[in-house]
């Protein structure tokens, strides 16, 4: 299967994650676009009245905006090239895409209290 060389303009005419669309997600992010894929499938992108968070296997992050507070887009991520993104944003890009937005009618900071 050859991967679309513009996954992002591709999952928005589709609104759906072919295998085209996925291949072109890894091989534009490596295993970072991997693991986004898996945690739509696994339906970890939430969506709150004030944030949308990625569920991890550690933490939960915030994306706002397409960017987030991960160690990963702090330290490891160019911040002049906008193509490197951490898999939390990438993530919230296809949920976003697909409609797999988990949508919670609540705050996630008083969500996040509790945790």
């Amino acid at each position: 299967m050859e991967p679309v060389d513009d996954w992002e303009t591709a999952l928005a005419a589709t609104e759906e994650l072919t295998g085209a669309i996925a291949a072109g997600i890894v091989d534009d992010h490596g295993d970072r676009g991997k693991r986004a894929i898996e945690s739509v499938a696994e339906g970890r992108v939430k969506r709150y009245r004030d944030f949308t968070v990625v569920v991890g296997h550690e933490d939960e992050y915030i994306v706002e905006d397409g960017e987030c507070e991960c160690a990963d887009a702090a330290y490891n991520l160019d911040p002049d090239d906008p193509t490197e993104r951490c898999w939390h944003a990438i993530a919230v890009d296809v949920a976003d895409a697909v409609g797999a937005v988990d949508h919670h009618d609540m705050w996630y900071s008083e969500v996040r209290e509790f945790l």
